[in-house]
């Protein structure tokens, strides 16, 4: 069984800090979709961390204004709301709602493997159905490094244990992302090495949580319960 695990939600909210609110005048209905937050992340992140009495970090400033889950060289770290804006005020928005966010989940990661266990981080995200006017197919996305082989055969065993209660449910491995694309998670990888810290990240598609509310809270309770059977033995 792991050590020590922990769940984040890089793209938790919408918030707009009142001193960039001008910034998103009109546009109310982007900060609404999911350019603005993951849909439906919150809620389940808040209900996975409670089922496993785990830490929850949550980042609640819209991923428009900075995205808290891209590296600082990212060009797409800042949005077309907040790229133009002067250097210095982009380094007060880093100072303010990145770097705080940022080192709050590497400092929970360094201690536990400072104190000698073994960490799982569980990212939650949700995607949006349609991209680019193509319909993803997934519903679950599992994300890992497939160099990492421990990551690779947790998410596998998840996988099979999803599919298990419910053989209808389409869970892809590194889909509709690549596992080793730009995150918070592939940042801690490149600190911490696979005995020490095994970093997941949840891709849910939207359409749940934009959905039935039965069908939503039915898809959270699977995730719940399959969960810790899927890090057993890590």
């Amino acid at each position: 069984m792991f050590d020590f695990c922990f769940v984040s939600c890089e793209h938790g909210g919408n918030r707009v800090p009142r001193i960039y609110r001008s910034l998103f005048s009109g546009a109310g209905d982007l900060l609404r979709s999911h350019r603005g937050y993951d849909i439906g992340a919150l809620a389940f992140a808040r209900r996975l961390a409670t089922s496993l009495g785990v830490p929850l970090h949550v980042n609640g400033v819209t991923r428009l204004l900075v995205d808290a889950n891209r590296s600082p060289s990212s060009r797409t770290l800042f949005s077309e709301f907040s790229r133009n804006l002067p250097a210095s005020r982009r380094e007060s928005i880093l100072a303010n709602y990145y770097h705080p966010y940022r080192r709050v989940v590497e400092a929970e990661v360094s201690a536990a493997i400072a104190s000698g266990a073994r960490v799982i981080h569980l990212s939650v995200h949700t995607f949006t159905p349609v991209f680019a006017g193509s319909v993803r197919r997934a519903d679950i996305g599992l994300l890992y490094d497939p160099r990492r082989r421990a990551e690779l055969l947790l998410c596998r065993k998840w996988q099979k244990h999803l599919q298990r209660e419910d053989p209808g449910l389409r869970v892809q491995c590194n889909n509709p992302y690549r596992g080793t694309s730009d995150s918070v998670v592939t940042a801690l990888r490149r600190r911490h090495d696979e005995m020490s810290y095994l970093g997941i990240e949840i891709e849910i598609n939207q359409k749940f949580p934009q959905g039935n509310a039965t069908g939503w809270r039915r898809l959270q309770a699977l995730l719940v319960a399959t969960c810790p059977m899927a890090v057993s033995g890590f």
